[in-house]
């Protein structure tokens, strides 16, 4: 009887366990983010990890840096070879042999030099040069116009000296050799120096350095680098170290490639062109 009612008291079926609920993909993938942290956490405190975190770091480090290092050298060859290629040609010598108390020199200037410069002067290599002779003498130079030329001389050299720009020496040379008569009268050179923004002092000065010998030694300089060239006439233009023109008693002489400044710019513009480095 007992066992009747036990049997009674137990269920039809076996009771089963509630399946468990399936979890979404949105459920696992928080899941496996909360997985990850726990482990990188858990990984970071462990002195191994510390080590390898600091490999890690130091490797990138490294790693970038040398990048950065090939990719600065590959730029500097590149722009190495690109200025080797096309790096600009040298200058073409020009220069104009004078003496200040000149009228050929004035000419020569005006006709020729000056107008030609205003269209190849980032071409040339420019340069006056004077005319005169090296004496053994207190003075040391000897001028075929007198002293006065001589100094006329010197100034035009310490304007050159002060300010190497032929724009600016040049010009203050062709104001005074447009009166040349009355070089190097004071009012004349003040003048011309205030017209191209030329210190007086700044003149006076390299004029009266260690008692004129200064500007008398630059003055030799320039008659003794004439002498060497060969060259007697004034005015004398030498193209590319070799007598181009001359203008001489009033007239243009040996001016092979022509007397006018386009004569002359072309024949600049030639042989600059001829030395480009391709």
């Amino acid at each position: 009887m007992a066992n009747t009612i036990d049997m009674e008291k137990q269920p039809l079926l076996e009771q089963q366990e509630e399946p468990e609920q399936e979890l979404t993909l949105t459920q696992l993938q928080a899941n496996v983010r909360t997985a990850q942290r726990a482990y990188f956490k858990a990984w970071s405190k462990s002195t191994s990890g510390k080590w390898n975190k600091r490999i890690m770091i130091a490797t990138t480090t490294f790693l970038t840096f040398f990048m950065i290092f090939c990719f600065g050298v590959i730029v500097t060859d590149g722009l190495t070879d690109h200025a080797e290629t096309w790096h600009l040609p040298e200058k073409v010598a020009l220069e104009a042999h004078i003496m200040s108390k000149c009228r050929d020199a004035k000419d020569c200037l005006h006709d020729m030099i000056l107008p030609a410069m205003q269209n190849i002067s980032g071409k040339v290599d420019f340069k006056l040069s004077y005319i005169g002779t090296v004496t053994d003498d207190d003075d040391g130079v000897l001028c075929e116009h007198g002293p006065e030329e001589c100094l006329g001389n010197m100034i035009e050299l310490c304007a050159a000296h002060l300010y190497p720009d032929p724009k600016t020496y040049l010009g203050f040379t062709m104001c005074l050799t447009r009166q040349y008569d009355d070089i190097p009268k004071r009012t004349l050179v003040e003048d011309c120096a205030l017209e191209h923004s030329i210190s007086m002092d700044a003149l006076n000065r390299c004029t009266d350095k260690d008692e004129g010998r200064y500007a008398t030694d630059m003055l030799r300089s320039s008659f003794n680098h004439t002498a060497k060239a060969g060259v007697t006439k004034s005015c004398t233009v030498r193209l590319d170290n070799e007598v181009r023109c001359v203008r001489d008693g009033g007239n243009w002489k040996d001016c092979e490639g022509g007397s006018s400044a386009e004569d002359l710019v072309a024949d600049v513009l030639k042989l600059y062109s001829a030395r480009w480095n391709y």
